[in-house]
């Protein structure tokens, strides 16, 4: 549709975080940097933003930066007690039969990782969405996993990843114990205003188009409308392409902005 109008040779505002359409904002660079270098450390990381801000793509972005040496699991679901947790993880060291009894599974976790050490590479557990994390227990679970060490670094990298309300949640006084482990923490806040039109010429360059198709005025009114917001930015801009192609415009300006956000205040 409005590819072909903007010669365009991919969809600029996809929903899905492709980390080719990675914008590194300063406070996304600060992050990733930080991430890179705890992650180098074997530390237990928190990394919370609002809902849209960029995390995953920022994992993402992370796990490209990590060399063979690096052995990542992903963890997107983390609903879990405290045992499947452990057997997820078990699995996904490559451990065929994790076993029944607790005892004997942090055994077999404990000779994976000391396996894993000894071939020079370091597992990286990467937990999005944190907040959903069901139970105190499983914290605790997590929170072990960093008595995993040898007598100079830790066996295993964790990175938990939410919304902020798991700050919130890991502030009270019963998560004091894994508080204290966290070597790095960070909160991702939305892109400033005059970060959005940086932002939306790199994601239209990488899609093959030109700079400057969103007007001034048409950055005020997503500015508005998102709050700095990646997703959100996403989808409206989505919205004014959409638009623009059928009013034949070259320019995402005002007028269309207008349009895009009455539809948007209808849904």
């Amino acid at each position: 549709m409005f590819e072909e109008f903007y010669g365009l040779t991919d969809k600029p505002f996809s929903k899905t975080p492709d980390p080719r359409f990675m914008f590194l904002s300063r406070r996304h660079k600060e992050a990733l940097s930080r991430l890179v270098y705890a992650v180098e450390e074997r530390d237990l990381i928190l990394l919370t933003g609002e809902i849209g801000c960029g995390k995953t793509t920022l994992s993402r972005a992370l796990i490209d930066e990590l060399d063979d040496s690096y052995r990542v699991i992903l963890l997107i679901n983390p609903r879990l007690s405290p045992m499947e947790f452990l057997r997820s993880l078990a699995v996904r060291l490559g451990i065929d039969d994790p076993a029944r009894y607790k005892v004997d599974l942090l055994e077999q976790i404990g000779g994976c990782l000391y396996a894993l050490y000894e071939e020079g590479i370091c597992p990286v557990l990467i937990i999005d969405e944190a907040q959903l994390v069901p139970h105190k227990e499983t914290f605790d679970e997590i929170r072990l996993l960093t008595n995993y060490q040898l007598d100079d670094q830790n066996l295993i990298s964790v990175v938990l990843m939410g919304q902020p309300e798991l700050r919130k949640r890991l502030a009270h006084r019963v998560y004091e114990p894994l508080r204290q482990r966290f070597g790095m923490q960070y909160d991702l806040e939305p892109l400033d205003h005059e970060e959005i039109g940086d932002y939306l010429d790199c994601r239209m360059m990488i899609a093959g188009g030109a700079p400057g198709l969103f007007t001034p005025e048409a950055i005020d009114a997503l500015y508005g409308y998102s709050g700095g917001i990646p997703r959100k930015i996403n989808h409206a801009a989505t919205l004014a392409l959409l638009e623009g192609f059928g009013r034949d415009m070259e320019k995402v300006d005002g007028s269309i902005m207008a349009a895009v956000m009455t539809e948007l205040d209808m849904n």
